[in-house]
């Protein structure tokens, strides 16, 4: 059977259901599959050149991502986020990455810090370009959970940073919030850098405050 996203390409190691996955998980991500639309299970085998068995199985891992709604007799959509969705997102992830922040601050090896310096680093240079901005801010988001060691705090981040995606009015698209964002972004480093972790975790919960007034 043909690989999911080019036919030339030999299928990985893991199942088929998660190479359908990713691909839905990126059409989603990229607006091919609108927040609120329907998915169109026919359609979709059609076009992966599979049959609806390892489909209806990767759509199970997006409904537990958040990323997929199931409805009874309805089939599948893709999860459309409410503003109050959106809040209790925003204050689960100021929660998580706040505490993560101030471990860091206070526990984190000098390598690790150099690390959050790097990739703070690539921030800087990208602040002029979205797309690229979006991946750098994720990337440090997630290695400072990474540096913190809860990996059950990195796996919600994780699953929530997903259903984020599907914000319409994700904050970093208002004007002017990158520089904002990247400015908060120094603030926590220099908390980092001087070893606070109160100043750290103080001004993580106002990144996401901030992020959150943004998306509103």
């Amino acid at each position: 059977m043909a690989a999911v996203d080019n036919p030339a390409r030999p299928l990985s190691p893991r199942a088929l259901y998660q190479d359908v996955a990713e691909r839905l998980r990126q059409q989603i991500f990229g607006r091919q599959l609108e927040p609120g639309s329907w998915i169109d299970e026919m359609k979709l085998a059609a076009e992966f050149g599979i049959s609806r068995t390892p489909l209806r199985e990767a759509l199970k891992v997006l409904a537990v991502e958040g990323l997929v709604t199931m409805k009874v007799r309805r089939g599948a959509y893709v999860t459309e986020m409410s503003r109050e969705d959106v809040q209790q997102v925003y204050h689960l992830l100021g929660l998580l990455e706040s505490d993560a922040a101030a471990q860091v601050a206070t526990q984190a090896a000098d390598s690790q810090r150099a690390e959050l310096q790097r990739l703070h680093d690539r921030l800087e240079k990208q602040v002029r370009q979205r797309d690229a901005f979006f991946a750098a801010n994720e990337a440090f988001h997630m290695a400072l959970l990474e540096i913190a060691g809860n990996r059950w705090a990195t796996q919600v981040v994780a699953d929530l940073r997903k259903v984020m995606k599907l914000n319409r009015h994700h904050s970093l698209f208002k004007q002017g919030r990158l520089a904002d964002s990247l400015a908060e972004h120094r603030a926590l480093m220099q908390a980092i850098e001087g070893r606070d972790g109160e100043a750290a975790r103080r001004l993580m919960r106002e990144h996401f405050d901030s992020g959150l007034e943004a998306a509103a």
